[in-house]
């Protein structure tokens, strides 16, 4: 996997497995025939905060690095501290994750470079996978050419995870970890918790650590002690 300036880098532990599908599971089915060169080269994400797109992306990107592809993850919500050049050698990577291209759209530097890169990538047959927090028509983009790129491929709108989704797949992630989790305890979680997966999963993991090294049940007690006052009913 290829590494990027700035410090950019995948989180730990993050991949599709611990991804909670809810209504996503064809976008999910999607990028991952996209990884193994089985299914469309470019798919654009899109949706709200929190709704899995970034964990989406540093998945990809991560099974491509484990696949032995060259891969990158550029969050452009960091555009302020990147330049428009960074794109210039990106087309030689089988796979690029661009992150939050919002972040640059109305930029007429940031869009044209994004242009070139598009096309070169496509030319050779490499994969870009982009999200957004909108739609590509609804992004205000200032290149037409751009915008109409970004209508190509596969488009898939991120579905926030209902209720059910979101109890299921706690207690799914924490018997995975080999945790035993009351359903009393996973809902008392989830009337606290951010609605986003990848703050739940982090609350997991934090919960993970403390009942091992206790050796203590999951108990509603247990979470308020170690996640601490704002846990607390």
């Amino acid at each position: 996997m290829q590494q990027l300036p700035l410090g950019i880098s995948l989180k730990p532990g993050i991949s599709f497995d611990s991804f909670i599908l809810g209504g996503n599971a064809q976008a999910v089915s999607s990028l991952q025939d996209c990884i193994r060169g089985d299914g469309e080269s470019f798919i654009f994400l899109w949706g709200g905060s929190g709704i899995g797109k970034t964990h989406l992306l540093q998945s990809a990107c991560r099974q491509a690095g484990d696949l032995g592809q060259a891969a990158a993850y550029i969050p452009l919500r960091q555009a302020a501290d990147l330049a428009p050049a960074i794109f210039e050698d990106l087309d030689r990577l089988g796979l690029l994750c661009l992150d939050d291209v919002e972040q640059i759209a109305g930029n007429p530097a940031w869009e044209q470079a994004l242009f070139n890169l598009f096309n070169r990538l496509m030319a050779r047959k490499a994969r870009l996978l982009v999200t957004a927090d909108r739609s590509p028509a609804g992004l205000g983009l200032a290149l037409p050419d751009l915008a109409s790129r970004l209508s190509w491929g596969l488009n898939y709108r991120l579905q926030p995870l209902s209720e059910e989704d979101r109890f299921e797949g706690l207690l799914k992630k924490a018997a995975e970890r080999g945790l035993k989790m009351p359903e009393e305890t996973a809902r008392y979680l989830l009337r606290r918790c951010p609605r986003d997966t990848g703050t739940l999963l982090d609350i997991l993991d934090r919960l993970d650590r403390a009942s091992l090294a206790a050796q203590h049940r999951l108990t509603i007690p247990f979470v308020r002690t170690h996640l601490g006052p704002d846990f607390k009913s």
